[in-house]
């Protein structure tokens, strides 16, 4: 029996797994008559700014707090979008085909990373009934998802 990688991020395979994942996965969203308009904005740079969130996500660099905000950016970029929980569930489903399709053949790593989804759209639907502008507090830091789930910030 081979012993995992310490970290979701190294078991998917990286920035290029994460990237596939995305591009496959939207593609699908974009063509979803019940997704499509929620992405009414959607620019191809959102891909990759997907793929940098979910490689902070799952251990690997933290490029999108660097770079891209963090935590409170990704919670004020779904205000006002009023995601409903068919538009969740179809998200899901869109979601759980992609990683069957792009990422290793491994029940493990597949039901980890969709647990994160589930949890992630979770917070995206309830934050996307608030208006564009409302104060969100302070979120804390981004979120890291591992082998057991959610962990939580030394210190906390």
């Amino acid at each position: 029996m081979s012993e995992r990688p310490e970290s979701l991020y190294e078991a998917i395979g990286g920035m290029d797994a994460l990237r596939r994942l995305s591009n496959t996965f939207y593609d699908n969203v974009l063509a979803d008559p019940l997704l499509a308009p929620v992405f009414a904005d959607f620019t191809p740079t959102h891909i990759e700014h997907v793929a940098v969130w979910l490689a902070e996500i799952f251990d690997g660099p933290a490029s999108f707090s660097g770079q891209h905000g963090g935590h409170q950016a990704l919670l004020r970029a779904h205000l006002g979008l009023s995601i409903t929980e068919p538009q969740r569930l179809r998200w899901m489903e869109l979601m759980t085909d992609a990683v069957e399709k792009e990422l290793p053949d491994d029940a493990l790593l597949r039901r980890r990373v969709l647990d994160y989804f589930d949890w992630g759209t979770g917070v995206a639907r309830d934050v996307s009934a608030s208006p564009v502008g409302e104060d969100l507090g302070a979120p804390g830091p981004t979120p890291r998802w591992g082998w057991d789930g959610l962990r939580r910030p030394t210190g906390c």
